[in-house]
């Protein structure tokens, strides 16, 4: 039996927890055997689901590892001290695929695994040689929006790291082309694998009990309400603050027909679903732009997607992605989508056709192609159509776990 322990660097849910749980759950119990460690849950601050990955396997065979030392941003002696208690579990456990699956988790893991690896005169020598190290990348980290020297040092990071790596999976083509660019790592060892879903497994909320369930969320809402979505981290990735200055672009009177709809009582709203450290800096925008009626901060809500049919329009105005996989829900929700042109994104979204895709950063386009679909109802439909179809053809589950195994051989 093969067995494969699964990094990560903190079990809240974000992007590559979705995909630790997916795998996880579509693995053969008969040839796998599988652990998933993660930052424990205690010191995870500023998240109401702490430890939801850990939750949502507690009705599979999968064993949860929780490490003590594991952080976000770790300062120099947590990375020692992160290094040493992951190469700790590996002597401990001894597997055979060692699968590092975010930024921090990957230079951290693979040094572990590296050390661990080391020709070391013990009765663990002969299987460490053999550990098989994969790493997993939702988006190159140093194509995040942070100050230029901070991205520097991290792409030196993943550089000199990558020597440690037996394979890197990306799961765009956008970022293996980063990959082949940079020079990270040869070619040969960089392996496309696009996210998938099974529509099928999704069980979503019919659209008048989702809406009915978000609409106490609206201090002045109404029956005829216009609900554009949006589920995200509040993270700085994410561009939350230029969907909210389009919803302030969409009231102004230059959009006057959609402003007569305001007054019409035929008005829409933003509901974002999502939390994180960035909430109090995005509540003052909209207290700001006066937008309280228009723009409302949902919370974090456990299984989001389910409420995805409330939505008329669905936007990610990310300013870097990976391969979100909120917009394959979106997609099998049947949802015109409005993103950006970021990451795996225009791999998705077929411009004008399964939705739109506008400049990242950009508000008022932003605000043009959600007014459009507002504005258009018949031919947001069948874009919405559309979406659904192209995810059933290219992004599906089996496809996905089945070119994951062959990394296993």
């Amino acid at each position: 039996m093969t067995k494969i322990l699964f990094l990560v660097t903190q079990s809240e849910m974000g992007g590559a927890q979705h995909y630790i749980y997916e795998i996880c759950r579509a693995l053969n119990s008969e040839k796998y055997e599988v652990l998933v460690a993660a930052g424990d849950p205690a010191f995870v601050k500023a998240t109401a689901d702490k430890g939801e990955l850990f939750q949502k396997l507690k009705n599979t065979r999968v064993r949860p590892v929780y490490l003590k030392r594991m952080r976000r941003t770790p300062w120099p002696w947590q990375i020692i001290l992160a290094i040493w208690e992951i190469r700790s579990l590996l002597k401990k456990e001894r597997p055979n695929i060692l699968f590092l699956c975010s930024t921090t988790a990957g230079l951290l893991g693979s040094i572990a695994g590296f050390l661990y690896k080391l020709k070391i005169r013990d009765a663990h020598c002969s299987h460490a040689a053999k550990l098989k190290i994969i790493y997993r990348i939702g988006g190159w980290a140093f194509r995040d929006p942070r100050p230029w020297w901070q991205n520097l040092i991290i792409f030196w990071a993943e550089k000199i790291t990558a020597r440690f790596k037996d394979l890197i999976v990306v799961n765009s083509e956008y970022d293996w082309r980063i990959a082949v660019k940079k020079r990270i790592i040869s070619p040969e060892k960089i392996i496309k694998i696009y996210n998938g879903i099974d529509p099928e497994q999704l069980n979503f909320l019919s659209r008048e009990e989702a809406r009915s369930c978000l609409m106490s969320t609206i201090k002045h809402g109404n029956s005829n309400i216009k609900l554009i979505g949006c589920v995200a981290n509040f993270y700085r990735t994410k561009g939350l603050e230029y969907l909210i200055e389009s919803i302030y672009h969409l009231s102004q009177q230059h959009l006057s027909q959609l402003n007569r709809d305001y007054h019409n009582n035929r008005s829409s709203t933003a509901i974002i679903i999502g939390g994180g450290r960035l909430r109090p800096k995005l509540e003052n925008q909209i207290k700001k732009l006066g937008l309280e009626n228009k723009v409302v901060l949902a919370g974090r809500i456990a299984d989001a997607y389910k409420y995805l049919k409330a939505f008329d329009v669905f936007v990610l105005p990310s300013l870097k992605e990976g391969f979100p996989w909120i917009i394959l829900e979106a997609m099998a929700a049947e949802l015109p989508i409005v993103a950006t042109k970021v990451g795996a994104l225009p791999e998705i979204i077929d411009d004008g056709v399964n939705g739109f895709l506008a400049r990242p950063g950009n508000s008022r386009q932003l605000a043009e192609k959600i007014k459009w679909l507002l504005e258009n109802p018949q031919e947001a439909k069948v874009m919405g159509i559309q979406a659904k179809a192209k995810l059933v053809k290219k992004f599906s589950l089996q496809k996905m776990v089945q070119e994951t195994e062959k990394l296993f051989a």
